[in-house]
């Protein structure tokens, strides 16, 4: 395990899991993928994560990848692994295996489905935990697991030290005020892209952000001007030029497909998404692809304005997948 401090800080991306043609993981391909993500200076890494399709691999998947990515960070960016799951058991075998391998963090949600009360919620997020005795985000999706995590629940779990963080993925920006106020020692991560700009406003330290599996730079770029040199005025135009990508990834259900895509269009290899998802038609590749290409084009201007330098030339688009 690396010597990370208990502090969640910077971009941390939910990787991706390539598939290959015949629905297996392909090691090679998020190698390179892990390998893209640390030489673009991305500060964590998360495994298992919703945006990695924990949801349609097995236990022993998502274990077998979580050591896969391990091996592949070397200690040169945080590995924080994802617990979510229907049952505590499945949760807890998730976090004892971080445990072994040495990650450096949990992500904890509330079990799906469930919909459990908040004390029955904090003491499956104690429980959890406690099987790991590793610093934890909290990840507060209500959209997605029915129920969220309120003052009782954060009351309870905050007896521990270990929960240092928080995810805020429920788009009511009320919750980003009461984190805020109400509990300075839970550190605010980003977890609504299109609210990056005032969860940075309100002190969060951390984003993260699925489009950074093809986009690392560019998100880098809000996060270092907003959260490291409090520049918000080159921030409004940095979140302005990001916006029209976050339209992309969220219309239509088609969040994992468009960041699969998008890494594709990097030129790297995604695969297709598991089912009971399926890959993108030709008009949305289309749109994301012209979507991306202004993106990058206008975050280099914002930042050669920033260094008084002219701007680098854009890094190129493809029109198709890789093969």
């Amino acid at each position: 395990m690396t010597t990370f401090p208990l502090v969640f800080d910077g971009i941390y991306t939910p990787v991706i899991t390539p598939f290959a043609a015949d629905g297996e993981i392909d090691r090679a391909a998020l190698a390179a993928q892990v390998e893209h993500l640390i030489g673009a200076g991305v500060h964590g890494i998360i495994s298992g994560g919703s945006t990695g399709e924990y949801y349609a691999q097995s236990i022993e998947e998502r274990i077998a990848l979580a050591r896969l990515t391990r091996e592949l960070t070397e200690g040169r960016a945080a590995l924080v692994v994802g617990t979510g799951a229907i049952r505590l058991d499945d949760s807890v075998a998730m976090a004892r295996a971080a445990r072994e391998i040495g990650a450096d963090g949990l992500l904890i949600g509330s079990p799906p489905y469930a919909v459990p009360t908040e004390r029955e919620n904090a003491l499956n997020a104690l429980a959890i935990e406690r099987a790991a005795d590793l610093p934890v985000m909290l990840y507060n999706y209500p959209g997605r697991m029915g129920v969220n995590m309120g003052e009782e629940f954060l009351d309870r779990v905050g007896r521990s030290r270990n929960f240092c963080a928080i995810k805020e993925s429920s788009g009511d920006i009320n919750r980003v005020h009461l984190l805020a106020r109400d509990y300075p020692h839970v550190q605010l991560s980003c977890g609504m892209d299109d609210q990056a700009l005032e969860f940075f406003a309100w002190g969060a330290r951390s984003w993260v952000c699925a489009g950074s599996n093809f986009l690392p730079e560019e998100h880098l770029a809000l996060w270092r001007a907003c959260a490291v040199e409090g520049d918000f005025a080159r921030g409004r135009r940095i979140m302005s030029a990001l916006m029209p990508l976050m339209r992309v990834l969220e219309q239509g259900g088609k969040f994992i497909q468009c960041v699969k895509h998008g890494v594709e269009l990097a030129g790297r290899r995604a695969g297709p998404p598991r089912p009971p998802l399926r890959p993108l038609g030709k008009d949305d590749k289309r749109a994301l692809a012209q979507v991306v290409r202004v993106l990058r084009r206008t975050i280099a201007e914002i930042e050669a304005d920033r260094q008084g330098a002219a701007p680098a030339a854009p890094r190129p688009v493809a029109e198709g997948a890789v093969a």
